[in-house]
């Protein structure tokens, strides 16, 4: 790609191009053997014909069919959703065999990160005491542990409950007289992060969202990423304790990590079943707090790769770069999960000719059918996707900001694809199937195993994640500037500075190693942007 023009044609098959600066009307484009002049001012990240068009005719970007016009369309005019509408190409299967040229990863083959291994192999970027409720009913009493631990670990005043944190702390008596409210905070517990999530399901909805459920918190419990959990229960809710271990036996094979459940109506007052779970939760908090950081293979990574508040370059800029490094990572062995499947429509063909087997891309084709059949009864579909903020810069229908955001995965073979909530197992990229929104996307990359998740913005998006941390990558240096209190590395460096997308995908995958060893800390974890919600598997796109 030439990006020293203010215009950039992605792909040989493309018959429209991107702006990359604000165009005036009358520009003269110089494209290959042609010229023409533009006959409106197209806006900085807007795609505008470089052919004439008649209705109907067919829209390609990145060399995919992206959309349908639906009138005529002079070249050098500006492409809207006033005159064209998603189109996709239909699939039946695998049409050929994939073919690419794998990532050089001779640079990084003896590189390590810091992280903290687990009895199972697999190795965390983090050490987290996670608390949670099985049941939105102990959402409460998560709130108020919330309270008394980071007051203890993060200081100021302190109340009855607080106290006996602060002498457990301390190492002294329990039973002893509480401490005054202006004792000093002598907490040395810095290598245990506790952490706390809530949610509004466990009772009240189906059967299946609570196993669904069940199954997401024992993802949480089996990331590299958590040291053990504390579980409330209340006791008569849909998602019963049991359930819960059962999905949990299935992640961990053995190699149980300490895991606390309480049920409250066994306990009795509030007070008493409190202070049992602060006892019992700080002495295995001060246990977890002894396991140290220690050197592992780049292959004990897993990345989730997620985009949110798209813009016009986001499948020139930041997407690609994740794919570099993806593509890198599934050369040394690593994990790379690509979810968001409406955001993935229109691209279906080169996924499914990705997948190393058949029955990988059958599955993704059956698991893309059920959820548009599904957005479909209730009058949605994924050609309604894109976000209003997603067309004001640029991208206007859901194959294009699709083909775009499928460049997060690279171009490494699909080794498996995953429904919501299953485990990663396979070295290389896995399908993750999840709604397009962020939060709940995030939330199942988490679930499903990513010890990194990257999020591409073009807008800006505040996400993070309780137990992941989450690295936020602009797609233009614009956006770092002026929301540089969100943003960790800007991709936009491509465009304003010319570099490379092997350059730019070098300093990510090095900064990338930086947060997994605890040397740079995100901005979402800063900013304790700890956001957790499931999907209950109604429509959400």
């Amino acid at each position: 790609m030439n990006t020293r023009a203010p215009i950039l044609k992605i792909h040989h098959k493309d018959n429209v191009a991107v702006a990359l600066d604000n165009l005036n009307k009358g520009y003269q484009v110089q494209f290959e053997e042609s010229s023409f002049q533009l006959v409106e001012a197209i806006p900085l990240k807007h795609k505008f014909a470089i052919t004439d068009f008649k209705p109907h005719d067919s829209i390609y970007m990145y060399g995919v069919l992206v959309g349908e016009a639906v009138k005529s369309i002079s070249k050098g005019s500006l492409l809207t959703t006033e005159n064209i509408k998603h189109k996709i190409q239909e699939v039946q299967g695998k049409t050929a065999p994939w073919e690419f040229t794998p990532a050089s990863t001779v640079k990084w083959k003896e590189r390590t990160f810091n992280g903290y291994h687990r009895p199972d192999g697999q190795v965390g970027t983090d050490n987290i005491w996670l608390f949670f409720p099985l049941v939105f009913c102990e959402n409460r009493n998560i709130e108020t542990l919330k309270i008394i631990f980071e007051k203890e670990f993060n200081p100021p005043e302190k109340e009855p409950l607080q106290a006996l944190l602060s002498q457990l702390v301390r190492g002294e008596d329990p039973k002893g007289e509480p401490e005054s409210k202006s004792s000093e905070n002598t907490n040395q517990y810095n290598n245990i992060k506790v952490r706390f999530l809530t949610h509004q399901g466990g009772c009240g909805g189906t059967r299946q969202d609570a196993q669904s459920l069940a199954r997401l918190l024992a993802g949480y419990v089996n990331n590299p990423n958590v040291a053990g959990a504390t579980v409330l229960s209340l006791g008569c809710q849909n998602l019963e304790i049991r359930i819960f271990k059962e999905a949990l036996a299935k992640l961990q094979k053995g190699n149980e990590k300490p895991v606390l459940i309480y049920d409250q109506q066994t306990e009795g007052t509030v007070d008493a079943f409190l202070s049992k779970i602060i006892k019992n939760s700080f002495e295995e908090i001060k246990k977890a707090n002894l396991i140290e950081r220690s050197p592992a293979p780049l292959s004990k990574l897993t990345i989730g790769l997620e985009c949110g508040g798209s813009d016009g370059f986001s499948g020139i800029t930041a997407n690609p770069t994740l794919g570099q490094v993806s593509d890198i990572l599934s050369g040394l062995g690593g994990k790379s999960i690509l979810a968001e499947f409406p955001e993935l429509a229109g691209v279906e063909q080169e996924l499914v000719n990705r997948c190393t087997t058949a029955s990988i891309a059958a599955k993704f084709l059956e698991l893309m059918k059920q959820y548009e059949k599904a957005a479909a009864k209730v009058g949605s579909g994924f050609d309604m996707n894109p976000s209003p903020g997603n067309i004001k810069d640029g991208l206007i229908t859901d194959a294009m900001k699709s083909a775009g955001a499928a460049k997060k995965s690279g171009n490494a073979p699909i080794t498996d694809v995953l429904d919501y909530t299953e485990y990663v197992q396979k070295a290389g990229v896995s399908l993750l199937c999840t709604p397009g929104n962020d939060v709940e996307s995030t939330t199942a990359l988490a679930g499903s195993g990513a010890n990194i998740i990257l999020f591409t913005t073009g807008l800006g998006t505040p996400t993070g994640n309780p137990i992941t941390p989450v690295i936020k990558v602009s797609t233009n240096s614009i956006l770092k500037q002026k929301m540089g209190d969100i943003i960790d590395f800007d991709c936009g460096t491509i465009i304003t500075e010319r570099r490379s997308l092997d350059e730019v995908g070098d300093a990510l995958l090095e900064y990338i190693i930086d947060v997994a060893s605890g040397v740079e800390i995100p901005k979402a974890v800063q900013l304790r942007q700890n956001d957790f919600i499931p999907w209950k598997r109604g429509v959400s796109l």
